[in-house]
């Protein structure tokens, strides 16, 4: 670890690993710093189909399809009355290889992911804790970062906050805008033994609504036979003097009589975890010498498994701005952000279809049967098709039926 890096990043997630192995590859010297031990345990399994692309620059897609990671082909939902749609079969809207995904277990993957940094030129530490982003006046300028119980200072020319929910700079400098309308817990596990679907539709993210609509469930189908459930509510309903996790997770899946079924004869493998799903945004995207990606920079909720998906996006992104902006000697707010505003231009449908999802009274399954031609834009989001600019062309006809939902 030298003195002073071209970049340092912050964080060994997606977004980080991405943003070091893009950077570190064109040239200038990059720092990834990790937090935690790798590897490390985190949520979020499902990939949007459309992290192909990222991955394909990366170099990563001959890795990902030589994994066990389980192929995912579509996705599916279920109301609270139990009846299923359809599902989404990615590959019936296009049937080129990048409309499959896969299902992954984060761990292995985030490790793929800072080892592919590595190999690309970048210096990658973990078990390094980033205490403090140094600044000369209004310019980010380094980190001060504790390993092995020592304390040391480290120049950059630019600083990657990729530090996840910890949120190290939306944090400091008061950036992070919390959405009122969407804060979220989820409470989830992993099971062993939980009936899958056949054929293409084995690998399906399946999103189940309780009965009486107030959560509703995930299912991600992983290696081994292994399958992450979570549910979803508000933050309120779901932790305030509702007992522990497991008494939580039990009283919604009494509601839920489709997911009972998938797990009537499963073993859960793992303890509960609970997490705060609160969707937020950056008022700030990026400073002179430092840059947000990921979530770091914001979340929207976990219901379309697009978490991952931005991450990588945000990173590569990020990263094509910084190699030019280090070229040019030009680390300024305006040339590291320049990206943003058409990742927050595009990343907005996903936010317009949570809220309609959100929407009681609202059903996909009803407007889809008055407007069968935007089957194929709905699949689009749900692939994550979004970047560009007929993406959102779907929500011309689909705000009406939400806005009449809404007045009932």
């Amino acid at each position: 670890m030298n003195d002073r890096y071209d970049c340092i990043v912050i964080g060994g997630g997606p977004a980080g690993s991405t943003a070091a192995a893009l950077v570190a590859q064109a040239g200038p010297s990059v720092l990834l710093l990790e937090r935690e031990a790798m590897p490390r345990f985190h949520v979020g399994e499902s990939l949007m189909p459309e992290s192909y692309w990222t991955l394909q620059r990366l170099g990563m897609l001959d890795a990902m399809r030589q994994s066990d990671f389980v192929p995912k082909q579509s996705v599916q939902f279920v109301n609270a009355s139990g009846k299923l749609s359809a599902p989404f079969f990615f590959k019936e809207h296009d049937p080129r290889e990048c409309s499959q995904t896969w299902q992954v277990e984060r761990a292995k993957f985030d490790q793929m992911l800072f080892d592919n940094a590595a190999a690309k030129g970048a210096d990658c530490v973990d078990g390094a804790r980033v205490v403090e982003v140094l600044f000369d006046g209004q310019r980010a300028c380094g980190v001060r970062v504790q390993l092995d119980g020592q304390s040391r200072e480290i120049a950059a020319t630019v600083v990657v906050d990729a530090s996840g929910q910890a949120a190290l700079l939306g944090n400091r400098l008061g950036l992070l805008r919390e959405d009122p309308e969407l804060r979220k817990a989820a409470v989830w596990t992993y099971y062993r033994g939980a009936v899958r679907d056949s054929g293409d539709n084995g690998g399906a993210t399946i999103i189940l609504h309780v009965n009486d609509r107030q959560a509703w469930f995930w299912f991600i189908p992983l290696a081994r036979d292994v399958t992450s459930i979570g549910v979803v509510g508000d933050h309120q309903y779901m932790l305030k003097q509702r007992g522990s996790p497991e008494e939580v997770f039990c009283q919604e899946l009494s509601k839920c009589e489709a997911m009972q079924q998938r797990l009537a004869a499963a073993q859960r493998v793992d303890k509960f975890r609970v997490a705060r799903e609160f969707s937020y945004v950056a008022s700030q995207p990026a400073g002179n010498g430092w840059v947000l990606v990921g979530d770091a920079m914001g979340f929207i909720d976990p219901i379309y498994s697009s978490g991952v998906f931005f991450a990588l996006k945000s990173g590569e992104m990020a990263a094509d701005c910084i190699i030019e902006a280090l070229r040019d000697g030009d680390v300024s707010a305006e040339r590291l952000g320049r990206w943003a505003a058409d990742f927050a231009g595009s990343t907005r449908w996903v936010r317009k279809l949570v809220d309609a999802f959100y929407t009681d009274r609202f059903s996909f399954g009803r407007f889809l049967k008055d407007h069968p031609h935007h089957r194929g834009g709905l699949t689009d989001l749900l692939i994550g098709r979004i970047f560009h600019n007929e993406a959102g062309e779907i929500f011309d006809a689909m705000d009406g039926y939400v806005e009449a939902a809404r007045e009932g």
